[in-house]
């Protein structure tokens, strides 16, 4: 097996890398390959020439790419493989993590008043529809998680679903009323078939047609359908959970992050309410009583 196919068997066996990941890094290492030739024993002035290669990139693709040949050459060193690690020589390019775009409360709302009405006639897809996104509002799931969801995770004797995220970790999340509601009514007239919560053909629905579904439901309830997308339903359920007093480690939890720098984004599109929290609890916001 190739360096590059050890490296990536390295990241499935131990770290439970996700099949998407694993693609992505072998795109970029295979790239890498591609313009240095023997990647496994290129030097500092070859990987110094890819700054020149990634000149046209946007800074976090450049950074991805980093950062998967910077991985790349520590497990060769720790293998043995190397004696030495050239990735100091790699560029560090600048990245500001982009602020996740969110509906607003109205247009969730003009999102939800279209899908119930259309699930009011108990049409088997209008119904599906309307469980997908209260999952994925109510419950601030990835698109990956919903559709491979199984049908054994329907919620019974207690208000959670277990789902696999990222690398394979599993975590409880909860699942409020509305949502059970929903779920219920589309269990009940699922297609008998498969061990999966929304099937399709000899699989489950696939997040391709999931976000196609979204994009038509926008289209449908007179929102810019651009602006919707599963990702930015999960933002929503993230960004409306703060604003409701939600705990920073909760939220994380909920999402299933393995670290808190990742579900610190969402303080940024939450500064209106914690400004409004230091005007009103901070004891020089308050007028002093007079003798």
């Amino acid at each position: 097996m190739s360096a590059i196919g050890d490296f990536l068997a390295m990241l499935a066996a131990e770290r439970g890398a996700a099949a998407n990941t694993l693609a992505a890094y072998r795109r970029d290492l295979e790239q890498a390959a591609g313009w240095l030739g023997d990647l496994e024993h290129a030097d500092v002035e070859a990987l110094r020439g890819l700054e020149r290669r990634w000149a046209a990139l946007a800074p976090s693709s450049a950074a991805r790419k980093a950062s998967a040949l910077r991985q790349f050459y520590g497990f060769l060193v720790d293998e043995g493989r190397r004696g030495d690690d050239p990735s100091s020589a790699l560029p560090r390019p600048a990245t500001r993590r982009p602020l996740p775009k969110v509906p607003s409360h109205g247009d969730v709302e003009a999102l939800f008043a279209r899908a119930e009405a259309e699930a009011a006639g108990e049409e088997p897809m209008a119904v599906r529809l309307l469980a997908l996104l209260e999952l994925l509002y109510g419950s601030g799931l990835r698109a990956t998680e919903l559709v491979s969801l199984p049908i054994a995770a329907a919620p019974r004797d207690a208000p959670f679903v277990t789902v696999t995220g990222k690398g394979g970790v599993a975590r409880m999340v909860p699942v409020g009323g509305r949502a059970r509601q929903a779920l219920a009514r589309w269990v009940a007239i699922r297609p008998q078939r498969g061990r999966y919560m929304f099937p399709s053909g000899a699989g489950h629905l696939t997040r391709v047609r999931l976000y196609q579904l979204l994009k038509a439901l926008a289209l449908r309830a007179g929102l810019d359908p651009a602006r919707l997308s599963p990702h930015v339903l999960r933002h929503a359920f993230a960004t409306h959970l703060l604003e409701g007093g939600a705990d920073l480690r909760v939220l994380q939890t909920l999402l299933g992050h393995a670290d808190i720098a990742t579900t610190q984004i969402y303080t940024h599109v939450d500064s209106a309410r914690l400004v409004a929290l230091v005007n009103e609890r901070h004891p020089l916001a308050r007028p002093r009583a007079r003798d």
